[in-house]
């Protein structure tokens, strides 16, 4: 590792356009917005700068790498996850009530801080693309980044039923393929770079004086 930190730097004006949502010909409801943009594939560093306001989202194959990425990186105020919000319902609702009420919560308090500029940080729930969309979404519709980050774990860590998920994942993410989903940046860390991760901001360059 060298002497000088090595940074990343997202720019906050990377956009995503999308395509127009009038109906179509047949009569069909208008289909979704296009998300989709171009998705640079960064390279684990001991250092990483996203822009203030950015939505991150955090995925991995294991829920206690995930949440011990995320302690030590992220500021808790800028972290929400169903896990979260289920702690919060604890005792006030019962199980079935908070698994239907949770994910509502959890979409309305991730889209207010982005309409107001805040920084999000999401720990995802699943490995499924499907989840990712409905935060990626609001994120477009609020005008804010999008960035997702892979935390890699032991294999024997990992539910074999999400193997061939987790792999799909993978791939995409090299490839740039999650430009698909909105993402502007996708990064895949683990192994010693887990730990010579040092930083994690949110927040512009510093400026050259």
């Amino acid at each position: 590792m060298a002497d000088q930190p090595r940074s990343v730097k997202i720019s906050e004006d990377e956009r995503g356009g999308w395509s127009s949502d009038r109906p179509r010909r047949d009569g069909a409801p208008p289909r979704p917005p296009d998300v989709s943009v171009r998705c640079r594939v960064l390279k684990p560093a001991d250092q990483l700068r996203y822009s203030p306001g950015s939505l991150l989202v955090i995925v991995s194959g294991s829920a206690a790498e995930r949440d011990r990425f995320a302690e030590r990186l992220i500021d808790s105020r800028a972290l929400l996850s169903l896990d979260k919000v289920r702690a919060v319902l604890a005792g006030r609702a019962g199980e079935e009530e908070i698994a239907n009420r949770a994910p509502e919560l959890l979409d309305g308090a991730i889209r207010k801080r982005l309409e107001s500029g805040q920084t999000v940080v999401i720990l995802a729930d699943t490995l499924g693309s499907d989840e990712r969309e409905r935060y990626v979404r609001m994120a477009v519709a609020a005008k804010r980044p999008r960035h997702l980050i892979l935390v890699e774990a032991p294999a024997t860590d990992v539910d074999p039923d999400d193997l061939a998920t987790l792999n799909d994942l993978r791939r995409r993410l090299d490839s740039g393929e999650l430009g698909a989903e909105g993402f502007q940046t996708a990064l895949r860390i683990g192994g010693q770079a887990f730990g010579e991760l040092k930083r994690i901001l949110f927040r512009p360059p510093p400026r050259d004086d």
